[in-house]
């Protein structure tokens, strides 16, 4: 009774549906990586203080989420209530931040085509 519980249906082939998984993966990968190639092209012709700006806006971003938003939890005593309120804060400070990145340091790939 037992072994023909362990035995797999004719219709599920392992080989066949390993094969297929491993296709749609390496297709995945595929696109992520075509479209960092796209995104590295695209930011060779912009200049260098665009470059710099970049990093000099996430650095920013990064030190007032850090510093300065975590004064909410020191002025108001770091209650469960304090806690929700960063949090709360910190998320539509995270949206804001990306909307700006978004608009300011934005790259145009669409022009960017690999096909042969």
């Amino acid at each position: 009774m037992r072994g023909k519980e362990d035995e797999v249906p004719d219709f599920i082939d392992k080989t066949e549906e390993s094969e297929a998984a491993f296709w749609r993966l390496k297709r995945a990968a595929d696109e992520r990586r075509e479209n960092r190639i796209k995104f590295v092209l695209a930011q060779e012709g912009e200049p260098l203080l665009t470059t710099l700006g970049r990093s000099v806006y996430i650095s920013a971003c990064i030190l007032f989420d850090g510093l300065i938003l975590t004064e909410v939890l020191f002025m108001t005593g770091k209650t469960a209530l304090s806690w929700v309120l960063y949090g709360a804060l910190l998320g539509f400070a995270v949206i804001f931040q990306r909307e700006i990145y978004d608009k300011i340091f934005s790259l145009d790939i669409s022009e960017i085509d690999f096909e042969d």
